[in-house]
């Protein structure tokens, strides 16, 4: 099969995100300029680079009480700061109620039942027991092609790792099993490890 994105797939349902799979979740935590803490996951999320560490995440969509984007973006140009909290499986349904489009007064910490706690290098919160969180200073927002298609990018200023999810001096993934999201409404967990050397080791 082959097909022309503006000329349809002739599918079900769009499969360009079951093609790009895994894909880590950013759940990005943000605050807005009166103090209102937001959370939202985001699958178009990854590292960037490693000096300075810097990661990115794509927001594609709009929200009736927002200019422009969504709450994540709106607070992240205000403010200039954002924390990327990592998902266990343990926090699946937590994640997926912080994903309901509620209004941008609505602390999602409150709405998903976690604790939120204080960043400690950037003026935001973080979830308190997240086997890991990246705390960032924005750096640039990219807008692309389409009608609310945005990249930010931001340089991580601080870093923390949940001290069980340590093992032998690795962050050991397979203590928490992060989620990551396939295609469609699809989901997986992290639970197998293996390794490769790589050819010039």
């Amino acid at each position: 099969m082959f097909y022309r994105p503006e000329d349809g797939h002739g599918l079900p349902h769009n499969p360009f995100n079951a093609i790009i799979t895994p894909r880590p979740i950013g759940w990005i935590s943000s605050r807005d300029a009166d103090g209102i803490n937001n959370l939202a996951p985001y699958s178009f999320f990854n590292g960037v680079a490693y000096t300075p560490p810097q990661v990115m995440f794509a927001t594609t969509g709009t929200k009736h009480d927002q200019d422009v984007g969504k709450d994540s973006v709106a607070n992240i140009e205000a403010t200039g700061f954002f924390c990327v909290n990592v998902v266990a499986h343990a926090h699946k349904d937590a994640m997926n109620a912080s994903s309901a489009g509620l209004a941008k007064h609505v602390d999602e910490f409150e709405h998903a039942g976690l604790t939120p706690i204080e960043c400690e290098t950037i003026p935001c919160a973080r979830v308190a027991d997240a086997p890991a969180a990246l705390e960032c200073k924005l750096t640039q927002i990219v807008t692309l092609p389409g009608e609310a298609n945005r990249v930010v990018f931001g340089e991580v200023t601080g870093i923390h790792l949940r001290d069980d999810c340590l093992k032998d001096g690795l962050f050991d993934i397979t203590s928490f099993q992060p989620l990551a999201r396939l295609g469609y409404r699809d989901y997986s967990v992290v639970t197998d490890l293996f390794s490769l050397n790589r050819p010039d080791d």
